[in-house]
C-alpha cells in the first residue's frame, strides 16, 4: 500500500491535483464571488421580498445589480451611511424593516433598519432596496 501512496504522491507532485471530472477539460473551478449578499424589505402587514445580489461578476435577482454595487462600494456596504435623496414622503405609518445581510469584499456584512414606510426606506437606501 505504501509504494501505491508515494507512486500517487510523486505523480501529483509532477503533474499537479487532478482535474475535476464534472469541469469540461481544461477549465479550472472559479472562486466564489467576494460580493454575495441578500437584500430584503419586510413589511409590518406580513410580506416580505427578499434578492439576492453579487458584485464580482454582477449577478443575482436584483433589477439595477450595477447601481446597487456602485452604491454599495461608496459606502462599503453600510446602507446608514448613504446620503438619502432630496425628496417628500407622505406621512403614513406602515413599518418596512430593510435588511442587507453576507459577503462584502470577503467579511460579513449585517445591516437593517426600520423604516416608516416604504418611501421613506428609498429615500434613505437609493436603488438599493427597489426591487
Amino acid at each position: 500500500m505504501l509504494p501505491v501512496l508515494l507512486a500517487a504522491a510523486a505523480v501529483t507532485a509532477v503533474l499537479g491535483p487532478l482535474p475535476d471530472p464534472k469541469l469540461p477539460y481544461g477549465e479550472h473551478p472559479r472562486p466564489g464571488p467576494q460580493e454575495e449578499l441578500k437584500l430584503s424589505h419586510i413589511a409590518e402587514a406580513g410580506s416580505t421580498v427578499t434578492v439576492t445580489l453579487t458584485c464580482d461578476p454582477l449577478g443575482g435577482g436584483h433589477p439595477q445589480p450595477a447601481e446597487a454595487c456602485a452604491t454599495l462600494a461608496e459606502v462599503d456596504a453600510d446602507p446608514g451611511r448613504i446620503k438619502p435623496a432630496n425628496r417628500a414622503c407622505i406621512l403614513l405609518y406602515q413599518p418596512v424593516t430593510a435588511e442587507l445581510t453576507g459577503t462584502w469584499k470577503g467579511r460579513e456584512v449585517n445591516w437593517k433598519h426600520r423604516f416608516g414606510n416604504t418611501c421613506e426606506m428609498r429615500r434613505a437606501t437609493g436603488v438599493l432596496f427597489r426591487f
